[in-house]
């Protein structure tokens, strides 16, 4: 049976002191704790990780270098960061040549290192740097060099050769379209590659949005006008490669089998609406523009920001609470309509002889009726006969409490929502913990809905915690109701010793004569049930006599 240190170090990954012993040798040491892919617990995702985010950075910078306006006032900051990035990856390759002997991959070699630096990984880092020492070094113009920098894109092939690895093994004997599946949905077959393609997606998207923000600066668009041209046109086929293969691939899922009607089933839900809209502007503008002005659809280019509600259980949680609670809301929405009506029809009728350019209708009035509800108050439109202002003071304190009711019903049914799916959690917990025992793709499943929710390792160890505790007290069957435990052999046989248990310590300290006497003269017994009990407690009414009274 796992304890629960065990099954945290399996749900989390993490337990430094048990995963990599402190007496172990430097050399070995180094290996286990940065790069060894097949230990728990060490910090090799996170060297990955951190050096993924740097090379993504450094290919940033590469392309501002080519934007004179950006660069040139800016060219030390570049220079500082090319150097930090070049120390950064000189210490991971040189790290990597170190410990070359404790990597099972070349440890069989006479010479594991030089078998490391012959190695494709080891070629791709030395390239990497190699330009950066050639310029310091070599007494020559070697700018041309530079363009080598562009090999530090293929580091990343570090992170993904593994991905894919372990992609091609669990999808083994699947179709393409399956295997399209695992990559573009959550499954039991996407493994790191899924996360890393939904990573990469959220990427773009991030970097699309701010390039429409940017955009609308005039200043940076004068600069940057053809920049922001093709990186929208890369950023439409790569959300467009993406709408595809969903839509290829969804007849794949539950619910969506079917050739057309799944397909269109899936077209039609929000997510895909949103990422059909995404890209939808860029060829209206593209196709269309000869017959008309389109460019106000670019402003629509921030609809790709609703690509990020796939990647995030929180969004998921908030539309759960709003079905939930659409008739509350409803109703509290039609309470607010009626009172914005009349307030505007009041409004109407005290103000629009005194402010006719402002109440001129009842539909204007609606505009100044929200705002003084809503405890806004722009100050725009304002009431000055007396009635109106007394009217206002009291539709003002109205609207405190009635515009508040949705904002207090979401609060309290997204917080209830949460504790819903904590409790989901804690019960599948219990069930996955019913064995002692919590595999790692139990752990896995886990792990994704403490993310989710947003769990720490403290709160999801006292959920373990929890969950075992009721699951030692199911095994108590004396806690259990009669049903249950007939309804299971182990329980009843349990359930069975439990009950002779507790008449032989009855027996034990209560007077054998007495409780005799009263079972025979009393009439509260008969004599199968005191037969029954004689031979529970292994003698007959005359060994009971011997015994003294309590």
């Amino acid at each position: 049976m796992d304890s629960d240190q065990d099954i945290l170090q399996r749900i989390h990954g993490v337990n430094h002191r048990a995963a990599i012993p402190a007496d172990l040798p430097m050399r070995a040491w180094v290996h286990a704790w940065l790069f060894d892919t097949r230990r728990k617990g060490n910090l090799q995702k996170t060297v990955d990780r951190w050096i993924g985010l740097l090379i993504a950075a450094n290919l940033t910078a590469l392309m501002l270098e080519h934007m004179p306006a950006l660069y040139e006032p800016h060219a030390r900051w570049f220079h500082l960061f090319d150097v930090f990035s070049v120390a950064v990856f000189t210490l991971e390759y040189l790290l990597r040549l170190y410990v070359a002997p404790e990597d099972p991959e070349f440890s069989g070699h006479s010479h594991p290192r030089l078998a490391h630096a012959r190695s494709p990984f080891a070629v791709i880092d030395l390239l990497a740097i190699l330009p950066f020492y050639l310029q310091a070094l070599v007494p020559v113009d070697l700018r041309a060099l530079r363009f080598l920098r562009l090999l530090r894109i293929l580091k990343l092939f570090r992170v993904l050769a593994p991905a894919w690895k372990e992609f091609v093994q669990a999808n083994a004997g699947r179709t393409f379209r399956q295997r399209v599946h695992a990559l573009v949905f959550p499954s039991d077959y996407g493994g790191t590659l899924h996360q890393l393609f939904d990573g990469f997606i959220v990427l773009w998207v991030v970097i699309s949005v701010v390039a429409v923000v940017l955009e609308s600066v005039h200043s940076v668009h004068y600069v940057l006008n053809v920049e922001f041209i093709v990186l929208d046109a890369v950023a439409v086929t790569i959300f467009t490669a993406e709408y595809l293969l969903r839509l290829y691939a969804c007849v794949e899922t539950p619910g969506y089998q079917r050739a057309v009607a799944g397909r269109f089933k899936h077209a039609s839900s929000f997510s895909s609406v949103i990422d059909f809209l995404a890209i939808l502007p860029f060829f209206l503008e593209v196709f269309l523009h000869q017959l008309f002005d389109l460019r106000f659809l670019r402003v629509f280019r921030l609809l790709r920001l609703f690509k990020l509600t796939r990647y995030t259980g929180a969004t998921r949680t908030l539309t759960t609470v709003v079905l939930r609670e659409w008739p509350v809301l409803a109703a509290s929405a039609f309470v607010m309509l009626l009172l914005v009506i009349l307030t505007a029809s009041l409004g109407y009728l005290f103000e629009h002889e005194a402010q006719p350019e402002k109440f001129e209708n009842i539909p204007q009035s609606i505009y100044w009726a929200v705002i003084t509800l809503a405890s806004v108050g722009y100050g725009d439109i304002s009431p000055v006969t007396p009635m109106g202002r007394l009217m206002t003071i009291i539709l003002a304190l109205l609207g405190i409490g009635i515009f508040a009711i949705p904002a207090a019903l979401l609060s309290s049914a997204f917080t209830d929502q949460l504790r819903i799916e904590r409790e989901t959690l804690k019960n599948e917990l219990y069930e996955m913990l019913a064995d002692g025992h919590l595999s790692e793709d139990e752990a896995d499943k886990i792990n994704r809905e403490a993310r989710r929710l947003h769990l720490s390792e403290d709160e999801v160890q006292r959920l373990i915690i929890k969950a075992q505790r009721e699951r030692e007290l199911k095994e108590d069957v004396s806690m259990l109701p009669l049903h249950k435990i007939a309804a299971n052999p182990p329980h009843a046989i349990e359930y069975f010793r439990w009950t002779l248990a507790n008449l032989r310590q009855v027996g034990v300290m209560t007077s054998l004569e007495e409780f005799e006497r009263l079972a025979v003269h009393g009439g509260r017994l008969t004599p199968q049930e005191l037969a029954l009990w004689q031979a529970i407690q292994g003698s007959g009414s005359a060994a009971g006599s011997s015994r003294p009274s309590p």
